[in-house]
């Protein structure tokens, strides 16, 4: 038998039952989508960092090879070093100190040490490395190698012992016969040297030693982190590696030195080294969980010596968690009471007139008619008793009519369904348009930031040189190279220039123009700059299209980066640059493709085009698709991308008509 219960204590169970298994449930949903997005958002600020250390380290090859290229490029400098000119060794010894270089030395068309900045009495060695090789053949190289412990004895003893690692053993590292690293891994480019007929008399290469080398981690971890910390200690890290050991890190052990000679796990040795590929995920970095992102650092050769490392301390994200969840427990515990003792009281106040409204449900149930309550309160319960009244004396009527509501409501439950869809896609579009908006506005923070603080220093540069231009007579044997020092300056300020134009959106100045005379004239221009000789331009125009209202000198921007990508993609072998245009609406759109046969896209790499700074070529910036993007959607337009590995790829240009735009009504806006 059952053991009854009062119906007091069933409405309050009643009540308080849903709402406790709802409280419950979003609970647990709260803390997974909270916990997940805070673990999410951390992980993936780490892979931002990641290509923010990537630019710094980039940037100091860079630094090394603009002074190599700076120094052996000038014929006089070339012809002097070679013959042993004192004024020029002295000149280069001091150069060695206040480029902060390790290591700056000459050679003979041979290969045979002419001068070495840092250790001058030794001289007279075959040098034979890589790059040393690759700069007497003509070719001017720049990147990250290895050199063993004799060769940098020779480059100079205190090197020899920096490079000179004891290595500390780590929990999952891989198994290591050896307790020391002796080799160093060195950033160095080398160029070629000229006397001034232009043959190659010698090379000249400058490098930087890595090991227990922390300015360029400390330099990283100050840009990227800030300095932040979390009860005293410092959130983020950044490391070098050499193989699976740190040679240059700023995680600190327990005692607060540096992990020098600690080592990285197998797990994340065999995915970043071996198979060549970034890891980024949690990871237990020394003494403790970080959020964590590697990538390797290959040689000249294409080969994995090593890894750049940064991260963020684990512990900031957890105790936001903890806090959150705090929060959240202590919500729910006072709801519960209130919700128990509200409830109960509700209870006690409709236990009565519910008992006799329940033995007249079941007298309704069993068929009969027109039965009435008698109401004894002017309250909520008064009026379920008069509808009750009500709903006796109508049933009959209202059996019918629900049959013909249910289905109308059916009709309309299927009508708002299919609305709903439609809103729902439209919905999905905006959120990814949002996302890119709100990631490209982070990064053009950044951009910003850097052309400011690159384009003060250049424009000293620059004006300088204007001046020493202005002051050199045109047969002066350094005329040259300070026409070059102008023209990479201006090369360098249309970087600069690209940046600024990448953070801040410039107001549109929209006139009518021609396309097919800008497409003309960028094809016209392009034949200046790149060989297009193996090249065939076919031009598919509707003859039909008029004037195009849009800002000119921002389009012809668009235009000119894609085509001279897609010129660029079918290099050397050549190949059929297409050119299309077609009317776009039922305004004066148009519609523009640009079709190459050259080596195409990976699909992996369609969805990162237009990501800012992401580019496949060494000489790229990762700017010029990203700027295009910007430009024209801020023409309310859209570019599409097709690509099939090895047959091509084709870029779809979209720009709306006056009419079109028009008839975006606040009406349709509303819909959206």
């Amino acid at each position: 038998m059952l053991k009854r219960f009062p119906i007091k204590a069933k409405l309050t169970f009643g009540a308080l039952a849903p709402l406790f298994v709802a409280f419950f449930i979003c609970s647990l949903a709260g803390l997974y989508i909270i916990n997940e997005k805070i673990a999410s958002q951390a992980q993936e600020k780490v892979r931002t960092d990641l290509n923010s250390a990537r630019e710094v380290y980039r940037n100091e090859l860079d630094r090394i090879r603009e002074f190599i290229d700076l120094t052996a490029t000038n014929p006089y400098n070339s012809s002097s070093i070679v013959a042993g000119d004192h004024e020029i060794q002295a000149l280069l010894r001091q150069r060695l100190y206040k480029k902060r270089l390790d290591i700056l030395t000459a050679v003979d068309a041979k290969g045979r040490v002419l001068y070495r900045a840092h250790t001058p009495s030794l001289a007279g060695d075959l040098q034979k490395s890589y790059f040393v090789q690759q700069a007497l053949k003509g070719v001017a190289v720049t990147g990250t190698a290895l050199m063993g412990e004799q060769e940098l004895a020779r480059e100079g003893v205190a090197l020899s012992s920096r490079a000179t690692i004891p290595l500390v053993s780590t929990p999952h590292a891989r198994p290591r016969n050896d307790a020391i690293e002796k080799t160093g891994m060195v950033m160095v480019s080398a160029a070629p040297l000229r006397n001034h007929a232009g043959q190659i008399i010698g090379a000249l290469y400058g490098a930087v030693l890595l090991n227990n080398n922390n300015a360029l981690v400390d330099k990283i971890k100050e840009i990227v982190y800030e300095g932040v910390q979390f009860n005293g200690t410092d959130v983020g890290s950044a490391t070098i590696f050499l193989g699976d050991a740190r040679i240059a890190t700023n995680v600190r052990l327990t005692d607060g030195a540096r992990a020098i000679g600690t080592r990285v796990s197998e797990e994340v040795y065999q995915r970043v080294i071996v198979e060549k590929k970034k890891w980024i995920r949690r990871a237990f970095v020394v003494n403790d969980w970080y959020f964590t992102a590697y990538e390797p650092i290959l040689d000249l050769h294409g080969k994995a010596i090593g890894s750049l490392y940064v991260g963020m301390l684990e512990k900031p994200y957890t105790h936001m968690q903890k806090s959150v969840n705090s929060i959240l427990y202590m919500v729910l515990f006072v709801t519960s009471l209130i919700g128990l003792a509200v409830s109960g009281f509700i209870a006690t106040l409709l236990a009565r007139p519910i008992k006799e409204l329940e033995k007249l449900a079941h007298r309704v149930a069993r068929g009969e008619r027109n039965l009435q309550m008698e109401v004894h309160t002017k309250d909520e319960v008064g009026d379920l008793a008069d509808a009750f009244n009500l709903m006796t004396r109508a049933l009959s009527r209202q059996e019918a009519e629900i049959g013909l509501l249910h289905r109308a409501l059916e009709l309309k439950v299927e009508e708002r369904t299919a609305q709903l869809s439609d809103k729902n896609r439209l919905l999905l579009q905006t959120q990814a348009d949002l996302a890119r908006a709100e990631k490209l506005a982070d990064l053009g923070i950044v951009a910003a930031g850097v052309a400011h603080e690159i384009n003060t220093p250049l424009a000293i540069i620059r004006g300088n040189a204007e001046v020493l231009e202005m002051c050199l007579p045109p047969e002066h044997p350094n005329h040259e190279e300070v026409e070059i020092i102008s023209m990479q300056t201006e090369r360098m300020a249309k970087i600069v220039g690209n940046l600024l134009t990448f953070a801040r959106q410039k107001s549109l100045n929209q006139r009518e123009f021609m396309v097919h005379e800008i497409l003309d004239d960028i094809v016209t221009q392009i034949r200046h700059q790149v060989p297009m000789d193996a090249i065939s331009v076919q031009w598919e125009y509707d003859m039909n299209l008029g004037a195009v209202t849009g800002d000119t000198d921002q389009l012809r921007q668009v235009f000119s980066n894609i085509i001279l990508n897609a010129v660029q993609a079918m290099l050397p072998e050549g190949g059929t640059l297409r050119l299309t245009t077609r009317p776009h609406g039922p305004g004066n759109g148009c519609e523009v493709e640009i079709r190459d046969t050259g080596k195409g896209i990976p699909a992996e790499h369609l969805e990162k085009i237009f990501t800012p700074f992401f580019t496949t070529r060494d000489s790229g910036t990762g700017l010029g698709l990203s700027v295009s993007y910007g430009i024209v959607r801020d023409h309310g337009g859209d570019i599409q991308v097709s690509s099939t590995p090895g047959a091509g790829t084709c870029f779809k240009i979209v720009l709306p008509g006056e009419t079109e735009t028009a008839q975006e009504t606040p009406e349709n806006v509303a819909d959206l």
